[in-house]
């Protein structure tokens, strides 16, 4: 019970921090939120000691995703 909270509570946050300006995603249901972000066409690769993520840019949310993934990850850290 605990582990399905917690992935609700993440879902949320992600939706209010990341995607707050996407009509389709801001309010979207989990279940859509899955099959549209979490289930994304993309190969992680390695080179030179950094990780790259390459998304297929014919995906219909590769700019959602990509913008919800520089929100996120430009946030300063809580110390």
């Amino acid at each position: 019970m605990l582990a399905a909270n917690l992935a609700a509570d993440l879902d949320a946050w992600l939706r209010l921090l990341g995607l707050h300006d996407v009509d389709d995603l801001a309010d979207a249901e989990i279940d859509t939120m899955r099959f549209r972000l979490y289930h994304l066409p993309a190969r992680l690769t390695k080179h030179a000691r950094c990780r790259w993520l390459r998304i297929d840019s014919t995906w219909p949310w590769a700019k959602a995703f990509t913008a919800c993934r520089q929100r996120l990850t430009g946030h300063p850290a809580l110390t």
